[in-house]
């Protein structure tokens, strides 16, 4: 077996795997963390494909911060389990259902798919071949730090506020503890805080 198709078939098993243990597990850490693993799979199918760019953007995007942050807001809220109960009659429709919508896109996907055919035409890139080539990560970020540096640095700066917003916003206050509060202490007058007393021998 060629060690293209060999990669392939190990990618798309281990993300169809990976995929059924996300809706399958109780615990919504472990479901998170083989997310993650789905998106490394992915990546490693596209990059099969020659879609370098797609591949690292999916993992620098969704590993490394759209399922970070699912992860720590999950263990942020520290969900309970069992905390809603739900009978296996209500939702059994709905899993019917789209579990036959999903079977029937998948063996449309099968019926229409040749990985042989696609190899002979040649769709299936080897990365490795195409290192002397003009890469499209190097075309896309020279493009990103040249020409529209401006707007690049804009959105950086965007999602910088946004994420300082969501940490103001779930920082919790407790009433409890002593705090110094500086404007307090800075509107203070000297006057009325200093008193002289005499000390009698």
């Amino acid at each position: 077996m060629n060690l293209d198709i060999f990669l392939f078939y190990t990618f798309s098993l281990l993300s169809l795997l990976s995929s059924l243990m996300v809706i399958g597990l109780s615990n919504a850490v472990h479901s998170v963390l083989f997310l993650i693993l789905v998106f490394c799979n992915m990546a490693g199918l596209l990059l099969m494909l020659g879609a370098e760019f797609l591949s690292f953007l999916l993992l620098i995007v969704y590993v490394g911060a759209i399922a970070v942050l699912f992860l720590f807001v999950v263990m942020m809220l520290n969900i309970k389990d069992d905390f809603v109960k739900l009978s296996a009659y209500s939702i059994t429709p709905i899993g019917l259902i789209i579990f036959i919508t999903l079977y029937n896109q998948f063996m449309i996907s099968i019926y229409e798919f040749d990985l042989i055919e696609i190899k002979r035409e040649g769709y299936n890139l080897s990365w490795v071949a195409e290192n002397n080539h003009m890469t499209n990560i190097r075309v896309i970020g020279s493009i990103f730090y040249t020409d529209y540096s401006l707007l690049f640095l804009l959105c950086g700066i965007i999602l910088l506020i946004a994420m300082i917003g969501a940490i103001v916003l779930t920082m919790h206050q407790r009433k409890d503890v002593k705090k110094q509060r500086i404007e307090i202490q800075l509107a203070r007058s000297p006057g009325k805080i200093v008193k002289f007393m005499e000390i009698r021998n």
